[in-house]
């Protein structure tokens, strides 16, 4: 062994495996960075003085006299208001060609908020997409996941709820992204002009898998430094959570562990309770909200990833593809928030909770006029009425490329509740019905 400005040098590699390596020495923590012949690596086990590495590149081509050189300490990242409109890899490297950050040095993947510390979620996060603000509002410090087929737009849709979210920062942790959607990001922020407010840490196809597996700590520690330290509502958006599993399950297939439900590894629920976990609402107004997609296999909803999802977080939204209209709406059914009572009608206008559950009760009675159809019975007049209203409510409302505050939400539902129905068919309070029903309808 030799020392070099305080960092250990080890030339003796006793166990290569396709992802470790295994070597004896002393002082060293867990999770602790090296280079092992030049490539990163991580400290992921230590017994004794038995320490093993796990290679982020995997270890082709390394000898077993490779240098190994401990670097003294964890994946971490500078964090200061410079972080604001930047791009950066999952080591925290700026990647946009401007200058590195100066800031002070964080270890990524601390603990989650002493729950002493955390308040009651309160506060209402616009998205400007009703399927969301009107039937399942975000409130902020919540956690909530997109479940949706890998054909669908959902990195349009994050892109969207980035730029029209009312929030203070955004923070994208992209994983297994596309070129083409990085640059599609990149794009649409610069254009908008919002990248002031925007920070993101990509990790494209090109890159290593196991390096996805920094970029939600990454994207989190930046987070907590806005909502802690400046009490700021943060936006934290990770896109896909499926690309992050599959990673964590190629490390632990590369490490000889034997594998859970569908070849994930038994710490799953664990790993995504970790990022999970870091939303929160905190007493002095600042706030983390987590909205990540969770791509499904074949739409199979039981599969390990997006099963163990529904227990930690607080939903789901759904996004399907409507054939009457042609396009991807979310889904009024299978979306749910657990936390959307607590803002709606108090962050937003009294008539939102009675307007929200009729306007999903019609569609559903669409649903059941659509199923007769199909089965060749007759329709009432009734049954062709929801139908209109269903595609007219599809359109102006789910729709993921609708952009309206919740007053005009409200508004265009008690329209379409005018043009097709009468008062009684709606059952609202009758109050309400005299304030909000459209008087031509009336």
């Amino acid at each position: 062994m030799a020392t070099k400005a305080f960092q250990k040098i080890y030339t003796k590699i006793s166990q290569i495996t396709k992802a470790t390596c295994s070597l004896k020495a002393t002082g060293v923590g867990y999770d602790e960075l090296a280079t092992i012949d030049g490539k990163l690596a991580q400290v992921v086990k230590i017994a004794g003085d038995e320490v093993t590495l796990q290679v982020f590149e995997g270890t082709g081509g390394i000898p077993t006299n490779a240098e190994v050189v401990f670097l003294g300490k964890a994946p971490s990242l500078k964090v200061s208001d410079q972080l604001a409109g930047r791009f950066f890899d999952a080591y925290g490297n700026a990647i946009d060609g401007g200058p590195q950050i100066e800031g002070k040095e964080v270890e990524i993947g601390g603990p989650s908020v002493n729950p002493v510390r955390r308040k009651q979620p309160s506060e209402l996060i616009a998205t400007g997409i009703a399927g969301i603000d009107l039937n399942n509002t975000l409130v902020s410090g919540q956690k909530i996941p997109f479940f949706a087929d890998p054909d669908q737009p959902f990195n349009q849709v994050m892109a969207n709820v980035a730029l029209r979210a009312e929030t203070d920062k955004i923070i994208l942790g992209a994983m297994g992204m596309t070129n083409d959607d990085y640059l599609y990001f990149k794009n649409v922020f610069s254009n908008a002009g919002a990248l002031d407010r925007i920070i993101s840490f990509i990790n494209t196809t090109e890159n290593p898998p196991v390096e996805r597996l920094l970029i939600p700590d990454m994207a989190l520690t930046a987070a907590e430094y806005f909502a802690v330290e400046k009490n700021e509502k943060v936006l934290v958006l990770l896109s896909d959570m499926t690309s992050y599993a599959d990673a964590l399950a190629i490390v632990s297939n590369r490490m000889d562990q034997i594998p859970s439900k569908d070849s994930m590894p038994g710490s799953l629920y664990s790993d995504l309770a970790k990022i999970y976990e870091k939303a929160v609402q905190f007493p002095s107004g600042g706030s983390i909200t987590i909205i990540a997609v969770t791509t499904l296999s074949g739409g199979d909803i039981t599969h390990a990833v997006p099963d163990n999802t529904g227990y930690i977080t607080e939903g789901q939204l759904f996004l399907r593809r409507d054939s009457d209209i042609g396009k991807v709406i979310v889904d009024p059914f299978r979306s749910l928030s657990r936390l959307k009572q607590l803002v709606s009608g108090k962050k937003t206008r009294k008539d939102h909770p009675q307007v929200m559950n009729a306007a999903v009760r019609l569609y559903a009675d669409a649903a059941n006029a659509k199923t007769k159809m199909e089965n060749g019975f007759d329709l009432t007049d009734y049954d062709e009425r929801t139908l209109d209203f269903a595609k007219d409510y599809s359109n102006q409302l789910l729709a993921i490329d609708v952009n309206l505050n919740t007053t005009e939400m409200l508004d265009v539902t008690w329209g379409l509740f005018g043009k097709y129905f009468q008062p009684e068919e709606v059952n609202i309070k009758r109050e309400l019905v005299e304030q909000y029903w459209p008087k031509e309808n009336l």
